[in-house]
């Protein structure tokens, strides 16, 4: 059998050396017409979120609130209605929202696509309160972190009152204020359930004499708020062991003692 012929060696040549440069063009084609389509579908994606009427910022709900109205906390958060949903910068409207309203412990800003945003709010709970005699006998509220975070006109009810009774300005030299009120904080946090609700008075002396005043005449020498657990713990049973006590020392939890009845 005869083999190609030269004319047809050269032409296979040529189709041969054509190959990658058709290989070349159609990938060139390719990425030409990814590159467009990426371009077109980025250019519709920027459209919709900022220039067109879909995924604008029409309502703002809340939730969470107990004492704030969901009035306060929209006016105070002070959204761009209107504005593209996604140019709404969350950040800002929280540390708004937290300047504003003390009230507010944390709060999550968050986007409701289509048209929304959403104010989950959780509010300062009180642990003690405090009188502020130099605004018309009100209270001021403390909560868990020692932050005075309101003032109000009526004292709330279940709360026991803090009262800071230090008498030698040596221990106020020492130990500052908020120093005590923080340490009043952590001890009304360590009360036992079933006495915290008879608690009417926390009562600060200095930092390592820290006492509770219950309904009924009775009083705990709590001491300072260190070995608070323990306290806890030995509190309950010495109640249990010696109901009709009137007044109980837990200051040193290894040796508690209750006397009167």
């Amino acid at each position: 059998m005869a083999g190609p012929t030269t004319a047809e060696r050269g032409e296979r040549q040529k189709l041969e050396s054509g190959s990658p440069r058709l290989r070349r063009l159609r990938r060139l084609r390719m990425l030409i017409v990814l590159f467009v389509a990426v371009v077109l579908v980025t250019a519709a994606a920027l459209w919709l979120l900022y220039g067109s009427s879909w995924l604008r910022a029409e309502k703002v709900s809340v939730s969470g609130v107990r004492v704030l109205t969901d009035r306060q906390v929209r006016d105070a958060a002070d959204v761009a209605v209107g504005s593209p949903l996604i140019s709404i910068d969350t950040d800002a409207i929280e540390a708004r929202l937290r300047r504003k309203l003390p009230r507010i412990d944390s709060v999550d800003v968050v986007r409701s696509w289509p048209h929304g945003i959403g104010l989950k709010v959780v509010e300062r709970t009180p642990v003690l309160i405090l009188k502020n005699t130099g605004n018309g006998g009100k209270y001021l509220e403390v909560d868990a972190k020692g932050v005075r975070f309101a003032t109000v006109s009526a004292a709330p009810r279940g709360v026991p009152t803090l009262e800071l009774a230090v008498s030698k300005p040596a221990v106020l030299r020492r130990f500052p204020v908020d120093r005590l009120v923080r340490e009043a904080v952590g001890v009304a946090g360590e009360i036992p359930a079933a006495v915290r609700r008879d608690t009417r008075i926390v009562k600060v002396r200095s930092y390592d004499s820290i006492s509770l005043e219950l309904s009924g005449g009775r009083s705990v020498e709590w001491g300072s708020g260190e070995k608070g657990r323990a306290k806890a713990r030995t509190l309950t049973a010495l109640m249990k062991a010696a109901p009709g006590a009137r007044h109980f020392d837990v200051s040193a939890p290894i040796a508690p003692a209750s006397s009167g009845s």
